[in-house]
């Protein structure tokens, strides 16, 4: 390969490796990339070719054909991708060969580990999670407490109320509170 395209490899997907065969879809002689597998241990990563981890939350059922034979994989990491891979695609073989892949119970706990996609959004529509931080970007009374809160307030680790994606609760000034989520910014 030469100089100039690897750059252009790395600045589109970093970090590079040489061509190899996918071990996902099992496409030979394609650069791979080392792509992060969410929900188990905190470094787990697979190195796969472009084209899956583009199609990891949205899969073509064509270019993942070959996960008959690479769920098979002794990677974990390779393991919770088909797993995951499979129950997003609508389609009776792959439905089949969700049946027919056995995991271990680690393995099987960290493929079914899926982020939740949250209804909670801060005042600028980003995602909130329960122990992000967010800044309160105007002053809020507190009622009850007496006391106001001023806005540029870090308050850390905050937890969701399950029941409205209007509100978040943290500490401020060592009182546990409820918030808007207007009224903050994460950090």
């Amino acid at each position: 390969m030469r100089p100039r395209d690897k750059a252009i490899a790395d600045r589109r997907y970093p970090p590079y490796t040489e061509p190899m065969t996918c071990p996902l879809c099992a496409t030979p002689d394609t650069p791979l990339i080392t792509t992060a597998v969410p929900g188990g241990p905190a470094d787990a990563s697979a190195d796969i070719c472009g084209i899956c981890a583009d199609q990891l939350g949205n899969p073509n059922p064509d270019h993942f054909r070959a996960l008959a034979s690479t769920m098979w994989s002794e990677d974990p990491a390779i393991q919770v991708l088909a797993a995951r891979t499979l129950a997003q695609i609508a389609e009776p073989w792959a439905n089949d060969l969700a049946d027919q892949l056995y995991l271990d119970d680690d393995t099987r706990a960290w493929a079914e580990n899926v982020p939740d996609q949250t209804k909670h959004k801060d005042s600028n529509g980003q995602p909130l999670v329960s122990g992000d931080t967010v800044v309160l970007i105007k002053d809020l009374p507190v009622k009850g407490a007496g006391f106001t809160a001023k806005r540029g307030t870090a308050v850390h680790k905050i937890s969701l109320v399950q029941d409205n994606p209007a509100h978040i609760e943290g500490r401020v000034e060592g009182q546990r509170i409820v918030i808007l989520t207007e009224f903050v910014k994460k950090r």
